[in-house]
């Protein structure tokens, strides 16, 4: 059913455990390793952390056997019980498993300040260990059960050499840079140190979930983890570089599934500056353009109001005269060198209403630094869906 060639040695599981109100909707999930598994993490900089950030933080870099992921509950703001009741979930795990609990990492997502329904965990989690098995199907099954208001599972998988990485993700808002409400499970037959795994996932992150924006809000339970089991040969050192590149590569795509996704939008926008000084420089005016509701709401109703995109350009805290900027919406140069020039208004506003992914790209004349960010526009269906989400 699926044409997924999956990293060799995990297990996955999604179970209806009764979390969630929807009947029949699968909304608690483990990854169980065969093999102990070189384990790294990257986490919200919320300083509003859930539990699960707070205990598989101190978790990783090391090396673990599984992780268990529940949706519908983000078991954040939810004080010393939190914890306990996040401790607890590993140790259902553990149990199972016949490891340390300190070997089970643990992940959460949905409705803040709610305690954890533990009666149920304590049935379910044992239940869906024991599920665990091999293959696509069960990878499906664990990646729709992580889902909240996401539309569509997320799941990229990529070989090199001898080794694959696969990757599942969750997210469609609270999405902003530095993490958003956004689960990502990397996982590969590759060994690694801990260590490395946490360089190699630190770097991927930082080009790719970091530069992902709905609204620009940060969550509290961010979480992208990446395992590595070793259970296929050593790679080369020739393998070194590409190997970075898929697990860079399975990032990406799973940063672009998730921008896509986002709650109500009709336009995947690609947000592209060059020119600047640093790198930083240029993420920093492409996340001022991605949160702005005013070049978003521009974006939803076709409307090729180029001066908000500039604007936010330039109150992003990036200094550059505006003779130094230049402007394109698509192939259709708008503003050249700190100067508006002409263009089909017609023409522009159709590009916009007729195509589902939009890009703009400006080029300052600083330097090398380059950035590419997604973001999506702002619609009244964003809205409605974010008005009423806990009633």
């Amino acid at each position: 059913m699926f044409d997924w060639h999956l990293a060799s040695g995990y297990r996955f599981a999604g179970i209806v455990s009764k979390l969630r109100k929807e009947p029949d909707r699968r909304d608690l999930a483990v990854i169980v390793s065969d093999a102990p598994a070189a384990a790294a993490g990257v986490y919200t900089q919320n300083r509003v952390c859930a539990a699960p950030v707070q205990l598989s933080r101190g978790r990783t870099p090391g090396v673990v056997r599984a992780i268990v992921i529940c949706s519908g509950n983000a078991n954040a703001c939810t004080g010393e019980r939190g914890l306990r009741d996040a401790e607890r979930m590993a140790e259902l795990v553990a149990i199972e498993l016949n490891c340390p609990p300190e070997q089970v990492l643990v992940a959460s997502t949905g409705v803040i300040g709610r305690p954890l329904p533990m009666p149920i965990l304590e049935e379910g989690i044992p239940l869906a260990v024991r599920a665990a098995k091999s293959g696509p199907e069960a990878l499906c099954d664990a990646a729709h059960a992580i889902l909240t208001t996401d539309t569509r599972i997320k799941v990229c998988t990529r070989k090199v050499g001898t080794a694959t990485v696969t990757g599942f993700a969750k997210g469609a808002a609270m999405i902003g840079p530095n993490m958003a409400t956004m689960l990502g499970f990397i996982m590969t037959d590759a060994p690694l140190a801990p260590a490395l795994a946490q360089a190699i996932l630190k770097k991927a992150t930082d080009d790719t979930f970091n530069c992902i924006s709905v609204e620009g809000h940060t969550s509290t339970n961010d979480t992208v983890f990446l395992l590595a089991n070793g259970t296929q040969p050593a790679l080369g050192e020739s393998d070194a570089k590409p190997f970075f590149e898929a697990v860079h590569g399975v990032c990406a795509e799973l940063a672009r599934e998730i921008a896509r996704d986002a709650e109500g939008a009709r336009h995947l926008v690609t947000i592209d500056v060059e020119g600047c000084r640093t790198d930083a420089e240029a993420r920093t005016i492409a996340k001022a353009i991605a949160e702005s509701a005013l070049v978003k709401t521009a974006i939803a109703g076709g409307d090729p109001n180029w001066g908000r995109v500039v604007s936010a350009a330039g109150y992003s805290g990036v200094a550059f005269e505006e003779r130094e900027l230049s402007l394109w919406m698509g192939e259709t140069k708008l503003y050249e060198s700190g100067a508006p020039l002409g263009f089909d208004a017609a023409a522009a506003s159709k590009y916009l209403n007729d195509n589902r992914e939009v890009t703009f790209r400006l080029v300052l004349t600083h330097g090398p630094g380059r950035c590419r960010f997604l973001t999506c526009d702002l619609t009244e269906e964003y809205v409605r869906l974010n008005a009423d989400y806990t009633t």
